[in-house]
């Protein structure tokens, strides 16, 4: 149901963990351009030198803010950079407006990081990225670029604003909220930010790594990877527990050593996967589905691929389930060869 595929667990968990291998290699990558200074006093590519550099990033202070005000002005600072790119990557943009506030104060200590609002032009309501504001110590600034992207612009409040906002069509298409649909495309839209702040529009296919667009400082494109392995650790862990006999304590384990995450943020997520079975598994293979998809419409086109009209092909029928997406691409792949 919530993948939309007919995936079974072990192979949802396989592929979670040819994810999870792929992502590290990139990040030690992203390791050796950093400043760290203990670098050199571990072996390169090691466990010991990843959990080092992990260690460090979770306890220097450097890189985390030391107040409320300044962590939400640092997510609408960045909102406003990501501003100027999107009619560079999107054709249609969405009418209704989006604002920053923080997770209310009642919820905060049991809440994850951030999270989408939804509002509704009609009803004349904004839509919310909500950052938490609660143990600032536990919010690292290297995650904010890639939290913005998602959860604000041109992740949920793009896609969900967009189809809110569709026009001729039955009512329920304008609703639906396929898991893996709309975790896809916000997973989707943090690699975005890879086409951001100057940088080219990149081939989907070339598999180059990052270090461009709003991720050219290392400790930031080392908390998009960090992300994205988060969402492939979620394909390990939410199978091991509901399938494969994973205890609650080995899932935080596998996420502590593959991740960046901080311990409390850890603990929040896997206790919401025990809760919520399957939901998990969706955002990497609707992430995986989207950017298939976008390779081949580039392969398929060459020099008439136009990243605009993709963008608004997957968009502009609100959420679909991904065989349906996968055949409204391929429509408009042949459309375009004519």
């Amino acid at each position: 149901r919530f993948t939309t595929t007919s995936l079974s667990a072990q192979e949802v968990h396989d592929l979670g963990l040819r994810e999870v291998a792929r992502i590290r290699a990139e990040m030690f990558g992203v390791i050796a351009r950093t400043d760290w200074a203990d670098r050199s006093r571990y072996t390169d590519g090691s466990d010991e030198q990843f959990a080092a550099f992990v260690a460090y990033l979770r306890s220097d202070p450097r890189f985390y803010h030391q107040s409320a005000k300044d962590l939400l002005a640092g997510y609408r600072e960045m909102a406003k950079r990501i501003d100027p790119d999107l009619a560079r990557l999107f054709g249609t943009l969405p009418r209704t407006p989006y604002g920053v506030r923080p997770t209310p104060d009642f919820s905060a200590p049991s809440s994850t990081t951030a999270y989408y609002l939804s509002g509704s032009v009609r009803g004349g309501l904004p839509g919310y990225f909500v950052a938490n504001t609660f143990a600032l110590d536990q919010r690292p600034k290297y995650a904010m670029v890639s939290l913005t992207l998602h959860e604000a612009m041109p992740g949920h409040h793009l896609q969900i604003a967009l189809a809110d906002e569709l026009e001729g069509v039955h009512p329920f298409r304008s609703l639906l909220g396929f898991t893996v649909f709309v975790e896809g495309w916000g997973l989707y839209s943090e690699r975005l930010g890879l086409e951001m702040a100057g940088a080219p529009i990149r081939r989907e296919a070339d598999g180059s790594g990052g270090g461009t667009g709003l991720f050219k400082d290392p400790y930031d494109d080392f908390g998009r990877l960090t992300y994205e392995q988060w969402r492939a650790c979620r394909l390990v862990v939410d199978t091991g527990i509901h399938a494969l006999g994973w205890t609650r304590q080995r899932a935080i384990d596998f996420m502590l050593k593959n991740t960046a995450l901080s311990a409390l943020n850890i603990e929040r997520e896997v206790d919401r996967y025990i809760g919520w079975p399957g939901q998990a598994t969706a955002y990497k293979v609707g992430e995986l589905k989207i950017r298939e998809l976008r390779a081949r419409a580039e392969r398929a086109l060459g020099e008439r691929f136009d990243v605009r009209a993709f963008h608004d092909t997957v968009l502009l029928a609100g959420a679909l389930p991904l065989d349906v997406l996968e055949a409204r691409v391929d429509r408009w792949i042949a459309a375009q060869k004519r």
